[in-house]
């Protein structure tokens, strides 16, 4: 295995590459200052140092990726071919559960075997496994010596360095830009073809209007057709994340934003804002048990005493509330910094003409902050829907399609996980609901950003 010691030894290199050829460098420029050529150096020192830094550094690093993915492949290889996995079995789970077994004995990361034909192997793979690494630790010093070597040949003082090493800097930024698309395109691909082949075993207009939800069910084998209707899972996520969180956690922020840009003191300011958005440094386990051990028992007994008929001791005015409470920062820090970013003579102008603190803030300031406040809505909505934990324990998992806020219901997150905890396989329609239910969410939040980008571009344009 590569370890962290031939890291440190490249690192090392690269260090004394930048340092020799920034000194060569710095000979050169000060050889043609003495000859009376002040412009006859293209870069700075420092880039003739950092081009012959990366030249030592990439390619070694570069390969010793390649390599050790490479590596693992071989080295099973080359143990097949020892006299002792002779007497491995033919079957190809069995093979390689042993295999599995040696390489984790012969490296360190287990003491025993539990598999006696794994006891012989472990010397071929620690022996096999030394001689690849000693191979590829030399190759890499060899790529890195011969790197290094062949960039300080060119350090002279008409060599463009700074160019060179300019476009290694923008090819790595534009790779770091490109990751985040290529994983949001990886994600979309696998949540297709894995939804595709759930639609492939449920009709789509099953799942998309049937008001049944009972992935179990279909498991053990009762069919398919009304076992995945997942209206009431919509339902769920709807009523927790959009209604009740979001008719505590708007109003809320959004008075607590006006508050403290508009009336409060300095000195109130200063306490007060940070205390708010520690709410969002809270762990949403801690608000699951909040839920559960004291709001969900005070609504049902409230529920009881006014008379309400089968309150459940899990319902979704409690995971509603106490989601409500943990999204307030969001509303509020956005509408906050809105708020203030929108020009003082706006304000000025409102009350020079006779407009009240109250109507100003109601007319001009919330109208021409309108952008970042529906920012904070969608991001605070984003945040509600993705919710789990809170869900899990204050709602409870039984997917009741009711207006009821005093019953138990569930949302599209918390099914998904419990649809891909544990041992499950991925070739039946119960387990590949969990990607169609995240292709919905998914598809659902997309149009969400799309009409909130239009509504933000419109206000925009009005007040700019």
């Amino acid at each position: 295995m590569i370890g962290p010691a031939l890291l440190l030894l490249l690192a090392g290199l690269g260090a004394i590459a930048w340092v020799s050829a920034r000194m060569r460098a710095m000979r050169l420029q000060a050889a043609a200052r003495a000859s009376g050529r002040r412009d006859a150096m293209h870069s700075l020192p420092g880039y003739h140092g950092w081009y012959v830094a990366l030249w030592t550094v990439l390619p070694a690093a570069i390969f010793l990726t390649v390599w050790a993915n490479v590596a693992p492949g071989m080295i099973s290889r080359s143990v097949l071919e020892e006299p002792a996995a002779r007497t491995l079995p033919a079957d190809e789970f069995s093979r390689a559960a042993i295999l599995s077994e040696a390489r984790a004995i012969a490296t360190g990361k287990l003491a025993a075997g539990f598999q006696p034909l794994s006891q012989p192997l472990v010397e071929p793979y620690a022996r096999i496994t030394g001689q690849y690494d000693m191979a590829g630790m030399t190759l890499a010093l060899l790529l890195a010596f011969a790197g290094g070597a062949y960039a300080f040949t060119r350090v002279r003082t008409d060599f463009r360095a700074r160019t060179r090493v300019e476009r290694i800097v923008m090819a790595a930024l534009l790779l770091a830009s490109l990751l985040a698309i290529v994983t949001t395109l990886g994600i979309v691909l696998s949540l297709l073809w894995e939804s595709f082949r759930f639609f492939s075993m449920v009709n789509p207009i099953d799942f998309l209007f049937g008001t049944k939800w009972s992935p179990q069910a279909a498991a053990q084998g009762y069919g398919t057709k009304d076992a995945f209707g997942a209206v009431p899972l919509f339902w769920g996520t709807i009523f927790i994340g959009a209604i009740i969180a979001m008719a505590v956690a708007i109003p809320l922020g959004l008075m607590s934003a006006i508050y403290l840009t508009q009336y409060a003191s300095a000195r109130v300011r200063k306490w007060m804002k940070p205390m708010l958005e520690v709410l969002a440094g809270v762990p949403t386990v801690v608000y699951g048990y909040f839920a559960a051990l004291t709001i969900a028992p005070a609504l049902r007994d409230f529920a009881v005493a006014i008379g309400i008929s089968g309150a459940s001791s899990e319902s979704a005015l409690a995971a509603g509330l106490v989601m409500g409470v943990m999204i307030i920062p969001f509303v509020s820090s956005m509408a906050d910094d809105s708020i203030n970013s929108v020009p003082q003579s706006m304000r000025d102008g409102s009350l020079a003409m006779g407009a009240t603190t109250s109507e100003t803030i109601r007319r001009v300031l919330i109208p021409a902050a309108l952008p970042g406040v529906v920012g904070g809505v969608l991001l605070a909505v984003s945040r509600a829907i993705g919710e789990t934990m809170i869900v899990v324990m204050a709602a409870g998992l039984a997917a009741n399609l009711t207006a009821n806020p005093f019953a138990s219901v569930t949302t599209v997150t918390t099914q998904i996980v419990q649809l891909l905890t544990g041992d499950q396989e991925f070739d039946s329609a119960k387990t590949l609901a969990a990607f169609a239910l995240g292709l919905v969410l998914f598809v659902v939040t997309l149009l969400l950003n799309i009409v909130a980008l239009r509504v933000v571009k419109a206000y925009r344009e009005a007040y700019e």
